[in-house]
C-alpha cells in the first residue's frame, strides 16, 4: 500500500516538473521571438495543457500566437484566452456540472448544479445567438451525447470565426471509456477528424491541435465559416 502511494506521489511530482519545464519553454519561445517579445502574456501549464492569458493588438496577431503556442512539443492542448484591446471574451462551458473550467464562464448543463447558469437539453438547440461566443468548453461531455452531429453543428453556429472549441474526452482504449454506463459513444482522435471535412451534416472545423494521452483525447478546433475547408497540411499534421 505504501509502495503504491509512493509511486502515485512520485508520478504526480514528475507531472508537476514536466508542466514547469513546458511553461518555461513557452515563455522562452515567446520572449525570444521578435514577433511576440512585446506581449505581456501569463503562461502556466497544468497536466500538459497550456493556459495563456493576455492582450494582443489584432486578430492576425492572435492567430499567430495561437499557432506559435501549439508548436510547443509535449502539450496536449492550449487554452488561450487572448483578448483584443477593450474586448471581453464570451465563454460557455457546456455539460459543466458543478465544475466550470473558468469560474466566470457561462455554465450550461441539462441538470441544475451550483455554477450552472443555463439549464438546457444539450441534444437540442443551444440558447446562444449565432457568432456570439469566443470559446466553448466541452470537457468530458461529448461521450454522453447521442446526437453528436447536431451538437457540433450548434457549437459551430454559436462560435465566432476566431472562436475555439476545447474538447476533452476519455480515450476509447482506456477503462474510463467503459466504466461510466452513461457514456453512449467511444471517442478517438479519428472521431475529431470526421468533423474537419464539410459534409451534408457537418460544418467543417480547423484542427488547431488534436492529441491523446493514455486516458484522454484532447482537441482545440476552430470553426471554418468562410466556405473553405482545412488544408491537407493542416489535416495531416494531426491525423493519419
Amino acid at each position: 500500500m505504501n509502495e503504491s502511494k509512493n509511486m502515485a506521489v512520485q508520478s504526480r511530482s514528475l507531472r508537476q516538473i514536466r508542466d514547469q519545464v513546458l511553461a518555461e519553454d513557452i515563455r522562452d519561445r515567446l520572449t525570444h521571438d521578435k514577433r511576440t517579445a512585446h506581449l505581456q502574456l501569463s503562461v502556466k501549464v497544468d497536466g500538459s495543457v497550456a493556459h495563456v492569458d493576455g492582450e494582443v493588438s489584432s486578430e492576425q496577431e492572435r492567430q499567430f500566437v495561437r499557432t506559435l503556442l501549439r508548436r510547443q512539443a509535449g502539450l496536449y492542448a492550449v487554452w488561450d484566452f487572448l483578448t483584443l484591446p477593450g474586448q471581453n471574451l464570451e465563454v460557455a462551458d457546456i455539460g459543466c456540472g458543478g465544475q466550470k473550467q473558468r469560474s466566470w464562464a457561462i455554465g450550461v448543463d441539462r441538470v441544475s448544479h451550483p455554477g450552472v447558469d443555463i439549464v438546457t437539453d444539450l441534444e437540442g438547440h443551444l440558447p446562444f445567438a449565432d457568432n456570439s461566443l469566443d470559446h466553448v468548453f466541452a470537457v468530458h461531455i461529448l461521450e454522453h451525447i447521442h446526437n453528436l452531429l447536431g451538437l457540433m453543428l450548434e457549437i459551430h453556429r454559436v462560435l465566432r470565426p476566431h472562436g475555439v472549441l476545447h474538447v476533452l474526452a476519455p480515450h476509447w482504449r482506456h477503462v474510463n471509456a467503459v466504466a461510466d454506463p452513461t457514456h453512449c459513444r467511444f471517442i478517438d482522435v479519428q472521431t475529431l477528424k470526421y468533423f474537419c471535412y464539410a459534409k451534408p451534416d457537418v460544418m467543417p472545423w480547423r484542427p488547431l491541435i488534436v492529441t491523446a494521452s493514455e486516458d484522454t483525447v484532447f482537441a482545440d478546433l476552430q470553426p471554418v465559416k468562410d466556405g473553405s475547408s482545412p488544408s491537407q497540411e493542416e489535416i495531416s499534421r494531426w491525423f493519419q
